[in-house]
Protein backbone atom coordinates (compact mmCIF):
# COMPACT_ATOMS: atom_id res chain seq x y z
CA UNK A 1 0.00 0.00 0.00
CA UNK A 2 1.00 3.45 -0.11
CA UNK A 3 2.83 6.08 2.46
CA UNK A 4 1.16 9.46 1.94
CA UNK A 5 0.31 9.90 5.27
CA UNK A 6 -2.84 12.52 6.69
CA UNK A 7 -1.91 15.05 9.50
CA UNK A 8 -3.48 14.92 12.49
CA UNK A 9 -5.62 17.11 13.69
CA UNK A 10 -8.99 17.92 15.56
CA UNK A 11 -12.28 19.35 15.07
CA UNK A 12 -15.42 20.06 16.96
CA UNK A 13 -19.22 20.12 15.88
CA UNK A 14 -20.57 23.43 15.23
CA UNK A 15 -16.78 24.37 15.04
CA UNK A 16 -14.04 25.29 12.30
CA UNK A 17 -10.65 24.81 13.28
CA UNK A 18 -8.41 23.35 10.53
CA UNK A 19 -5.33 21.66 10.36
CA UNK A 20 -3.75 19.73 7.59
CA UNK A 21 -5.56 16.25 7.11
CA UNK A 22 -9.02 17.36 8.71
CA UNK A 23 -11.62 18.87 7.32
CA UNK A 24 -14.62 20.16 8.97
CA UNK A 25 -16.54 22.86 6.80
CA UNK A 26 -19.77 25.24 8.46
CA UNK A 27 -21.97 28.08 7.11
CA UNK A 28 -24.56 30.42 8.59
CA UNK A 29 -26.54 27.27 9.14
CA UNK A 30 -24.20 24.79 10.48
CA UNK A 31 -21.71 21.96 8.50
CA UNK A 32 -22.38 22.45 4.53
CA UNK A 33 -23.97 19.67 3.67
CA UNK A 34 -22.24 20.26 0.40
CA UNK A 35 -18.59 20.47 1.60
CA UNK A 36 -15.63 19.78 -0.44
CA UNK A 37 -11.98 19.26 1.04
CA UNK A 38 -8.59 18.88 -0.47
CA UNK A 39 -7.52 14.97 -1.74
CA UNK A 40 -5.03 15.43 1.15
CA UNK A 41 -7.42 15.72 4.16
CA UNK A 42 -8.02 11.49 5.13
CA UNK A 43 -10.78 12.42 7.54
CA UNK A 44 -13.95 14.49 6.20
CA UNK A 45 -15.95 15.02 9.23
CA UNK A 46 -19.52 16.82 8.36
CA UNK A 47 -22.77 17.36 9.86
CA UNK A 48 -26.01 17.09 7.91
CA UNK A 49 -29.42 18.68 10.05
CA UNK A 50 -28.90 16.04 13.10
CA UNK A 51 -26.67 13.36 11.56
CA UNK A 52 -22.75 13.90 11.66
CA UNK A 53 -21.01 12.29 8.97
CA UNK A 54 -17.26 10.97 8.90
CA UNK A 55 -15.57 10.05 5.43
CA UNK A 56 -12.40 8.13 5.11
CA UNK A 57 -10.56 9.92 2.20
CA UNK A 58 -7.52 8.13 0.87
CA UNK A 59 -8.59 6.64 -2.51
CA UNK A 60 -5.37 6.38 -3.98
CA UNK A 61 -4.64 3.90 -1.47
CA UNK A 62 -8.46 2.17 -1.18
CA UNK A 63 -8.58 4.06 2.29
CA UNK A 64 -5.96 2.51 3.51
CA UNK A 65 -5.97 3.55 7.44
CA UNK A 66 -2.60 5.46 8.79
CA UNK A 67 -2.14 5.97 12.24
CA UNK A 68 -2.76 9.76 11.82
CA UNK A 69 -6.20 8.85 10.08
CA UNK A 70 -7.02 6.84 12.92
CA UNK A 71 -6.29 9.29 15.50
CA UNK A 72 -8.00 12.20 14.06
CA UNK A 73 -10.86 10.07 13.56
CA UNK A 74 -11.17 9.29 17.09
CA UNK A 75 -10.75 13.03 17.74
CA UNK A 76 -13.85 14.10 15.96
CA UNK A 77 -15.66 11.27 18.20
CA UNK A 78 -14.55 12.84 21.22
CA UNK A 79 -16.13 16.15 19.48
CA UNK A 80 -19.40 14.55 18.49
CA UNK A 81 -19.95 12.78 21.33
CA UNK A 82 -20.55 16.08 23.42
CA UNK A 83 -23.21 17.39 20.76
CA UNK A 84 -26.51 16.45 22.47
CA UNK A 85 -28.82 17.40 19.51
CA UNK A 86 -27.01 14.99 17.17
CA UNK A 87 -29.42 11.94 16.93
CA UNK A 88 -26.80 9.69 14.24
CA UNK A 89 -23.19 8.73 12.57
CA UNK A 90 -22.68 7.51 9.04
CA UNK A 91 -19.24 6.67 8.57
CA UNK A 92 -18.42 5.98 4.72
CA UNK A 93 -15.52 5.62 2.31
CA UNK A 94 -15.45 5.86 -1.30
CA UNK A 95 -16.87 4.25 -4.41
CA UNK A 96 -13.86 1.64 -5.17
CA UNK A 97 -13.35 1.04 -1.28
CA UNK A 98 -14.43 1.56 2.10
CA UNK A 99 -11.13 1.05 3.40
CA UNK A 100 -9.14 -2.09 2.52
CA UNK A 101 -7.51 -1.91 6.36
CA UNK A 102 -3.61 -1.20 7.58
CA UNK A 103 -1.36 0.61 5.40
CA UNK A 104 0.96 -2.04 5.12
CA UNK A 105 3.73 0.35 3.94
CA UNK A 106 3.50 2.66 6.68
CA UNK A 107 3.53 -0.96 8.97
CA UNK A 108 6.78 -1.78 7.65
CA UNK A 109 8.76 1.51 8.09
CA UNK A 110 7.95 1.42 11.82
CA UNK A 111 9.22 -2.05 11.94
CA UNK A 112 13.29 -2.42 13.08
CA UNK A 113 15.32 -5.28 13.45
CA UNK A 114 13.82 -7.37 15.90
CA UNK A 115 10.74 -7.06 14.37
CA UNK A 116 7.09 -4.78 14.05
CA UNK A 117 5.45 -2.51 16.36
CA UNK A 118 3.84 -3.90 19.94
CA UNK A 119 2.68 -2.24 22.97
CA UNK A 120 1.24 0.98 24.22
CA UNK A 121 0.99 3.75 21.26
CA UNK A 122 1.26 1.86 18.02
CA UNK A 123 -0.94 1.19 15.49
CA UNK A 124 -2.56 -2.10 16.98
CA UNK A 125 -3.11 -0.57 19.91
CA UNK A 126 -4.60 2.83 18.50
CA UNK A 127 -6.62 1.40 16.22
CA UNK A 128 -8.18 -0.77 19.30
CA UNK A 129 -8.65 1.98 21.02
CA UNK A 130 -10.40 4.50 18.55
CA UNK A 131 -12.45 1.12 17.64
CA UNK A 132 -13.36 0.32 21.30
CA UNK A 133 -14.76 4.78 21.40
CA UNK A 134 -16.52 3.94 17.71
CA UNK A 135 -18.37 0.96 19.27
CA UNK A 136 -19.50 2.85 22.28
CA UNK A 137 -20.24 5.92 20.73
CA UNK A 138 -23.83 7.45 22.46
CA UNK A 139 -25.36 7.30 19.24
CA UNK A 140 -26.80 4.81 16.44
CA UNK A 141 -23.58 4.41 14.13
CA UNK A 142 -24.32 3.56 10.60
CA UNK A 143 -21.86 2.46 8.85
CA UNK A 144 -22.59 3.25 4.53
CA UNK A 145 -20.11 0.68 2.47
CA UNK A 146 -19.21 0.29 -1.38
CA UNK A 147 -15.87 -1.66 -2.22
CA UNK A 148 -13.75 -3.28 0.00
CA UNK A 149 -14.11 -3.41 3.56
CA UNK A 150 -10.88 -5.79 4.17
CA UNK A 151 -9.00 -6.03 7.53
CA UNK A 152 -8.67 -3.10 9.45
CA UNK A 153 -11.67 -1.76 6.95
CA UNK A 154 -13.85 -4.72 8.62
CA UNK A 155 -13.01 -4.23 11.81
CA UNK A 156 -14.48 -0.86 11.47
CA UNK A 157 -17.78 -2.08 9.96
CA UNK A 158 -18.08 -4.15 13.29
CA UNK A 159 -18.01 -1.79 15.48
CA UNK A 160 -20.89 -0.18 13.73
CA UNK A 161 -24.56 -0.58 14.49
CA UNK A 162 -25.96 -0.31 11.13
CA UNK A 163 -24.34 -1.22 7.84
CA UNK A 164 -26.08 -0.16 4.25
CA UNK A 165 -24.11 -2.17 1.64
CA UNK A 166 -23.82 -1.47 -2.38
CA UNK A 167 -23.97 -4.26 -4.38
CA UNK A 168 -20.25 -4.08 -4.96
CA UNK A 169 -19.37 -4.15 -1.26
CA UNK A 170 -17.18 -7.09 -0.12
CA UNK A 171 -16.15 -8.29 2.85
CA UNK A 172 -13.35 -9.90 4.89
CA UNK A 173 -10.99 -10.14 7.47
CA UNK A 174 -8.42 -10.79 5.31
CA UNK A 175 -5.37 -10.66 8.30
CA UNK A 176 -4.38 -14.11 7.57
CA UNK A 177 -3.55 -13.65 3.74
CA UNK A 178 -0.23 -12.09 4.76
CA UNK A 179 0.39 -13.53 8.18
CA UNK A 180 -1.20 -11.03 10.05
CA UNK A 181 -2.91 -11.36 13.41
CA UNK A 182 -6.32 -9.09 14.00
CA UNK A 183 -5.17 -5.73 15.74
CA UNK A 184 -8.87 -3.97 15.85
CA UNK A 185 -10.91 -6.35 17.28
CA UNK A 186 -12.43 -8.94 14.38
CA UNK A 187 -11.57 -12.32 16.53
CA UNK A 188 -13.86 -10.92 19.54
CA UNK A 189 -16.80 -8.83 17.35
CA UNK A 190 -17.00 -10.95 13.94
CA UNK A 191 -18.16 -13.95 16.36
CA UNK A 192 -20.96 -11.76 17.41
CA UNK A 193 -21.81 -10.68 14.69
CA UNK A 194 -21.92 -13.49 12.02
CA UNK A 195 -21.20 -16.73 14.52
CA UNK A 196 -18.64 -18.62 15.74
CA UNK A 197 -18.57 -20.89 12.51
CA UNK A 198 -18.52 -18.23 9.78
CA UNK A 199 -16.06 -16.10 11.69
CA UNK A 200 -13.77 -19.10 11.70
CA UNK A 201 -14.16 -19.36 8.16
CA UNK A 202 -13.48 -15.87 7.35
CA UNK A 203 -10.61 -15.41 9.57
CA UNK A 204 -9.03 -18.90 8.86
CA UNK A 205 -9.21 -18.12 4.83
CA UNK A 206 -9.08 -14.91 4.89
CA UNK A 207 -11.70 -15.12 1.85
CA UNK A 208 -13.74 -12.05 1.13
CA UNK A 209 -17.73 -12.15 0.88
CA UNK A 210 -20.13 -10.23 -1.15
CA UNK A 211 -22.92 -8.46 0.74
CA UNK A 212 -25.65 -10.76 -0.21
CA UNK A 213 -24.09 -13.33 1.68
CA UNK A 214 -23.36 -10.75 4.55
CA UNK A 215 -26.66 -9.88 4.94
CA UNK A 216 -28.12 -13.67 5.29
CA UNK A 217 -25.16 -13.63 7.97
CA UNK A 218 -26.22 -10.58 9.94
CA UNK A 219 -23.79 -8.42 9.46
CA UNK A 220 -25.28 -5.86 7.07
CA UNK A 221 -28.79 -4.48 7.15
CA UNK A 222 -29.29 -3.65 3.74
CA UNK A 223 -27.99 -4.13 0.44
CA UNK A 224 -28.86 -1.25 -2.29
CA UNK A 225 -27.50 -0.42 -5.78
CA UNK A 226 -23.64 1.26 -5.67
CA UNK A 227 -24.92 4.62 -6.58
CA UNK A 228 -27.83 4.31 -3.76
CA UNK A 229 -25.92 3.81 -0.53
CA UNK A 230 -25.58 7.01 0.94
CA UNK A 231 -28.95 7.86 0.06
CA UNK A 232 -29.75 5.21 1.70
CA UNK A 233 -27.68 5.77 4.91
CA UNK A 234 -29.13 9.33 4.76
CA UNK A 235 -32.57 8.24 4.71
CA UNK A 236 -32.28 6.04 7.35
CA UNK A 237 -30.44 8.44 10.01
CA UNK A 238 -33.28 10.88 9.07
CA UNK A 239 -35.85 8.63 10.16
CA UNK A 240 -33.28 8.13 13.50
CA UNK A 241 -33.72 12.52 13.70
CA UNK A 242 -37.23 11.80 14.34
CA UNK A 243 -36.69 9.90 17.33
CA UNK A 244 -36.20 10.57 21.01
CA UNK A 245 -31.99 11.60 21.09
CA UNK A 246 -31.77 10.87 24.91
CA UNK A 247 -33.81 7.92 24.16
CA UNK A 248 -31.78 6.90 21.60
CA UNK A 249 -29.23 7.55 23.97
CA UNK A 250 -30.01 5.06 26.49
CA UNK A 251 -30.79 2.56 23.86
CA UNK A 252 -27.13 2.53 23.01
CA UNK A 253 -26.02 2.25 25.97
CA UNK A 254 -28.25 -1.00 26.97
CA UNK A 255 -27.14 -2.56 24.01
CA UNK A 256 -23.63 -1.67 24.75
CA UNK A 257 -23.60 -2.26 28.55
CA UNK A 258 -25.67 -5.95 27.83
CA UNK A 259 -23.28 -6.93 25.00
CA UNK A 260 -20.81 -7.67 28.40
CA UNK A 261 -22.64 -8.41 31.05
CA UNK A 262 -24.80 -11.53 32.54
CA UNK A 263 -27.83 -11.44 31.77
CA UNK A 264 -29.62 -10.25 35.38
CA UNK A 265 -26.76 -7.42 35.13
CA UNK A 266 -28.26 -6.09 32.10
CA UNK A 267 -32.06 -6.40 33.15
CA UNK A 268 -31.23 -4.37 35.99
CA UNK A 269 -29.09 -1.55 34.04
CA UNK A 270 -32.10 -1.70 31.91
CA UNK A 271 -35.09 -0.89 34.79
CA UNK A 272 -31.95 1.86 35.86
CA UNK A 273 -32.64 3.39 32.82
CA UNK A 274 -35.78 3.08 32.57
CA UNK A 275 -35.96 4.78 35.95
CA UNK A 276 -34.21 7.52 34.65
CA UNK A 277 -35.84 8.10 31.46
CA UNK A 278 -39.23 8.26 33.16
CA UNK A 279 -38.64 11.61 34.38
CA UNK A 280 -37.49 12.79 30.67
CA UNK A 281 -39.88 15.42 28.98
CA UNK A 282 -39.38 13.28 25.66
CA UNK A 283 -41.40 10.68 27.02
CA UNK A 284 -43.81 12.77 28.52
CA UNK A 285 -43.66 14.78 25.15
CA UNK A 286 -44.23 10.90 23.35
CA UNK A 287 -47.03 9.73 24.84
CA UNK A 288 -48.65 12.98 24.83
CA UNK A 289 -48.14 13.37 21.32
CA UNK A 290 -49.44 9.30 21.00
CA UNK A 291 -52.53 10.42 23.01
CA UNK A 292 -53.26 13.46 20.80
CA UNK A 293 -52.45 12.05 17.38
CA UNK A 294 -49.34 14.25 16.08
CA UNK A 295 -46.12 14.20 15.65
CA UNK A 296 -43.46 14.51 19.14
CA UNK A 297 -41.46 17.84 19.45
CA UNK A 298 -38.65 15.83 20.97
CA UNK A 299 -36.05 17.93 22.41
CA UNK A 300 -33.26 15.67 23.38
CA UNK A 301 -33.77 16.14 27.41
Amino acid sequence: MRDRRAENGRCAAGDCRHRPGLSFRKDLHGIREDAVTDPDNAIICERRGRTAWIRLNRPKTLNALTIEMVDAFESHLVELERDETLCALVVTGGERAFSAGADLKELQQRADGSGYESGPGTFSDRLNTFLCRLEEFPLPVIAAVRGWAMAGGLEIVLACDLLIAGESARFGDAHANYGLLPGGGSSVRLPRKVGPMRAREMMFTGDSYPAADMKLAGLVTTVVADTAVEDEAGRLADRLAQRSPAGLRRMKSLLTYSAEQPKEAALRMEQLQWALHATSHDLREGISAFREKRTPLFTGN
